[in-house]
């Protein structure tokens, strides 16, 4: 009998998984009716950048604009604003962790040393939340300092447009083009949200990292 590698396991069983989110996320949204949308766009938060609707952003069916809290009457638009550009951080975070993960469960790493000093090759970090606690202490504090200089001078977090100038990949869009790339990559960032959190909560409860959970058969959906 032929064995099929865990790699292809791996990966058949991560887009089923991500199927089922997916279903699971639209059905409960569905009881929501959707609601008039209240109009005001980046320039309630300061910005100086091109102007986009953040009421139409992120809104999908089948739940339209979804506020069941009723926060955005509440709060106004400034703090809705500054909202979004949290939910859109998130999302491109998790969007970047959920792809490492994928990368660090199917053996892809890099070559040579992590640290030298220490002895550590990128090879040697563990899979999952281990890796983590694999990293030397010199190590975190550039990761943490790198981050710092990226929120406060590269790609500072008060431009809540979320927009840096840089395009996507070098390519920048305006008008309807602009909107539809940027309600994929809110969606994406949902989900990618919803897909990080689940593995690790998945992980701490079963001590198995998202590769050896898949390979042993742990998380067939169906």
């Amino acid at each position: 009998r032929k064995q099929i590698p865990s790699s292809t396991r791996f990966f058949t069983y991560f887009f089923l998984t991500m199927k089922l989110v997916l279903a699971l996320c639209l059905a409960p949204a569905a009881a929501f009716a959707p609601k008039a949308l209240p109009s005001f766009s980046r320039a309630a938060a300061g910005t100086t950048m091109s102007m986009v609707d953040e009421s139409v952003v992120g809104v999908q069916a089948p739940a339209g604009f979804l506020d069941p809290l009723g926060f955005v009457a509440k709060d106004g638009p400034e703090a809705f604003v500054r909202r979004r550009a949290v939910e859109r951080k998130h999302g491109r975070i998790s969007m970047v962790a959920i792809t490492g993960v994928l990368v660090h469960n199917a053996q892809i790493e890099f070559p040579g040393y992590l640290s030298k000093s220490a002895d550590l090759k990128f090879s040697d970090v563990p899979d999952g939340l281990n890796g983590f606690f694999s990293i030397p202490g010199a190590g975190i504090a550039q990761i943490l300092l790198f981050c710092g200089l990226v929120e406060l001078a590269w790609w500072p977090a008060n431009n809540y447009s979320g927009d840096y100038g840089v395009g996507f990949f070098g390519t920048s869009y305006e008008g309807e083009e602009k909107t539809k790339k940027l309600n994929a990559e809110m969606a994406n960032g949902r989900l990618a949200m919803l897909g990080i959190f689940g593995n690790m909560v998945a992980e701490a409860q079963t001590g198995q990292t998202l590769g050896e959970q898949m390979g042993a058969g742990n998380m067939i959906p169906f």
